[in-house]
């Protein structure tokens, strides 16, 4: 006989063991289905977690080489151990998959090893990878199956030479000229990395501009940093074709807009512009889910799709495709099967880029309100002028708060400096409160710190910052 479920979960990414977690917390019997041999999805497993390893390492090398001197700590003989770092990055990679496999355990969730396929209303088939099988039942069913890396035409990943997210975490050796095409998160992070290891990075984009969607003035003065650690940017670019040889790899540029051709050669060429719903070989056609132009399943305020009993959560639905969103509507989505209501405000969802220095935003950019014809008041704040910033040697960016020019309610938060990834959290929680740019300039912030530039912006919204 099928195992019976109240709920079957597909996918064990950062949505799906959310889900699968707080649907058992809610007294749900609970499944979550998972073909990796390791729990954490791409998060965990070859994306964020491995990522952020990586970059953490390569900073390191780089203060002990650049920066250390200068605070009376002299380093002689300073050499990179790739081996070794990787192996750190493999150890930490580990580490989260395993709590993510205790967590299940804690609370009682059955991992069933495989691949998913819905074969009909509340029926779900799990192939094992040695070719067993296996039937699900379940009252409800969420799809959490994360997504997949966009491919370009004429261009073929091997993941040695020309290679995805995946293969630029796994290289052996530093590449002398590392060819990133997209100048996305993923492609800045991981150029950052390889960048302060000692290759020649350069980032081809399609636009004009890196981080399209970003706040404008944000994405500006990141590019003007990377420039100054060493990066070459090509926008207005695209790349018609690549060809491995002997030499390297031979990649074939044109102007987006038309014009002359010409080659760019490389070691080792990651190609990250994008990812799109991994929605393939779920059976979802076979029971009619809806789909929406991009490939996204629909669902409605409530994660349900148009067939009764299944919904859906994450990279599969349209929105950002951020890890923490699909955390949120994980537990969104078990409660809402728990007979509750939950809530999640989209425009409280804080995105960053971890590169040095690191980038925030939360909410709206200026170029939003612009177009939406929405008055607003902006104040900046630089941390030039912050003390705990000139004390670490951390000077370079601002803050930058936009609250609406009649209600002073706070309409996005933009912010460019060390530890930004963390400040934000202070200004989407700000958000997430409906708290006005005077709440935040009249809330004490601890001196010295950080954060006290995002008080500060908040002062200047009203034109009466104190440290500048």
């Amino acid at each position: 006989m099928p195992e019976s479920y109240d709920v079957v979960v597909i996918g064990g990414g950062p949505g799906g063991y959310v889900a699968a977690i707080r649907a058992a917390q809610l007294g749900l019997k609970t499944a979550c289905v998972e073909k990796r041999d390791s729990l954490g999805g791409t998060c965990l497993n070859i994306g964020c977690i491995p990522s952020k390893a990586l970059l953490q390492s390569s900073e390191r090398y780089v203060e002990t080489q650049h920066a250390l001197a200068a605070h009376g700590i002299k380093v002689e003989g300073v050499s990179l151990d790739l081996k070794t770092m990787q192996a750190r990055k493999d150890k930490v990679v580990g580490e989260n998959t395993r709590g993510v496999e205790f967590l299940f355990k804690k609370n009682k969730v059955a991992w069933v090893k495989g691949t998913a396929k819905i074969t009909g209303p509340g029926t779900i088939a799990v192939t094992s990878a040695d070719g067993g099988s296996d039937t699900l039942t379940a009252k409800s069913i969420i799809i959490a199956a994360g997504s997949d890396i966009v491919r370009l035409p004429g261009i073929e990943i091997d993941e040695k030479r020309i290679v995805s997210s995946t293969g630029a975490l796994t290289f052996a050796e530093v590449p002398k000229r590392f060819v990133v095409i997209g100048g996305g998160y993923i492609g800045l992070e991981m150029g950052s990395v390889w960048g302060r290891l000692g290759a020649q990075v350069t980032v081809v984009e399609f636009l004009d501009r890196i981080t399209p969607g970003m706040d404008a003035e944000l994405s500006k003065s990141l590019q003007r940093v990377l420039q100054k650690q060493g990066f070459t940017f090509k926008l207005g670019t695209k790349v018609t074709g690549a060809k491995i040889g002997n030499k390297g790899v031979v990649l074939t540029l044109e102007p987006a807009a038309g014009g002359a051709a010409e080659e760019l050669v490389a070691d080792a060429v990651l190609v990250a512009v994008g990812r799109r719903p991994y929605t393939d070989g779920l059976g979802i056609d076979s029971v009619g889910v809806a789909l929406d132009e991009k490939n996204r399943i629909k669902v409605d305020g409530q994660y349900r799709t148009n067939v009764p009993g299944i919904y859906a959560i994450g990279d599969v639905i349209a929105g950002a495709m951020l890890a923490h969103k699909a955390e949120d509507e994980g537990s969104a989505v078990a409660e809402v099967i728990a007979g509750q209501k939950p809530h999640i405000d989209y425009d409280a969802i804080p995105a960053v880029i971890y590169t040095a220095p690191e980038v925030a935003s939360v909410g709206k950019s200026e170029e939003d309100l612009k177009s939406a014809g929405i008055a607003y008041a902006v104040g900046k704040f630089p941390f030039t002028a912050n003390g705990r910033a000139r004390a670490n040697g951390d000077t370079e960016g601002f803050v930058k708060i936009l609250a609406d020019a009649k209600t002073d309610r706070v309409l996005g938060v933009h912010i460019i400096g060390a530890d930004a990834g963390t400040m934000i959290a202070e200004a989407t929680l700000a958000m997430e409160y409906g708290a006005s740019s005077e709440d935040i300039a009249r809330t004490c912030h601890a001196h010295p710190t950080l954060p006290e530039a995002v008080k500060e912006a908040a002062l200047a919204v009203a034109k009466r910052a104190i440290h500048i």
